[in-house]
């Protein structure tokens, strides 16, 4: 699935089964939830925090294609193309990182 396919099958959704989307400030907070809910998960799974009883059916997959599936809600929202955008922004880190990495001797 391209990401343009992505948006359009949220897009679709959205409008079918989901009814309409939720304004941008309420997408904006869900976002913020969503991250959150990986941030746990991560602290939890690769942090020193431990796991409680209650965080047992926890899934990173689903929550960080919750992540996604909002992201794109705000992009279709918003009216970005993300292709378009992640291309671009992939440009820009292309022209201002070229050696900044190669040179930090924090990452050899």
């Amino acid at each position: 699935m391209t990401i343009k396919e992505a948006q359009e099958m949220v897009d679709e959704w959205i409008n079918t089964t989901g009814v309409r989307y939720f304004n941008e400030l309420t997408n904006t907070a869900m976002l913020m939830e969503e991250v959150g809910e990986v941030a746990r998960i991560m602290a939890r799974k690769y942090g020193e925090q431990s796991f409680k009883k209650s965080d047992e059916s926890v899934n990173l997959p689903d929550e960080m294609a919750d992540v996604l599936f909002v992201l794109i809600c705000l992009a279709n929202q918003t009216g970005i193309d993300l292709t378009e955008a992640l291309e671009k922004n992939l440009e820009k880190k292309n022209i201002r990182d070229k050696d900044r990495h190669k040179n930090n001797e924090k990452l050899k």
